[in-house]
């Protein structure tokens, strides 16, 4: 009975020693945890929501040329955009009226046709509810408009909060860098 118990005993004491080798290398070593809601370090390969490159020649307006490849590839039909149709009075104003350059031309040249207006963006909506993170949209665009957010914080408590309007967006972010 004293040999059982000096037995577990001395049991006992070496899986504490044991137990503090093992604290005492972990505390030696360097940190790798973080404190994340405080610290955000290696987002390297992180890809949040998708969001709207600025224009390089004004912050608060895309790079979209309002194409839709991006609304029609997408799987989860998770994307909506509206554009302006470009205005073809406009230009036929240009080129109708008298006293213009076109006038002027020697016959024989032919007259360079009409640069075609751009349809200009009104909205791009995502509604990230329905989005599977395939990025097939930010693969497929031919302007380099769309790219995936850092943003990590993504959290909410009804669906709405997860549908985002990308334009309204970019124009915060242009507004937040100027001040």
């Amino acid at each position: 009975m004293i040999v059982k118990s000096l037995s577990e005993t001395l049991s006992g004491m070496w899986s504490l020693l044991v137990g503090m080798k093992v604290t005492a290398v972990n505390f030696k070593s360097p940190q790798i945890t973080v404190h994340y809601p405080r610290q955000v370090t290696n987002l390297d390969g992180y890809r949040g929501h998708i969001e709207l490159v600025p224009s390089d020649e004004d912050p608060t307006k895309s790079k979209c040329i309002a194409c839709s490849n991006c609304v029609r590839i997408c799987p989860g039909a998770c994307i909506s955009l509206k554009a302006s149709k470009p205005k073809k009075k406009a230009a036929e104003e240009k080129k109708a009226a008298p006293g213009t350059e076109t006038e002027t031309q020697p016959e024989g040249k032919k007259e360079a046709p009409p640069k075609k207006a751009k349809p200009e963006l009104q909205s791009f909506v995502l509604d990230y509810n329905y989005c599977c993170l395939c990025g097939l949209c930010v693969e497929s665009c031919p302007s380099g408009a769309l790219r995936y957010s850092s943003d990590v914080y993504v959290a909410g408590f009804t669906r709405q909060e997860f549908v985002y309007d990308l334009l309204s967006r970019l124009q915060y972010q242009a507004q937040k860098k100027e001040q």
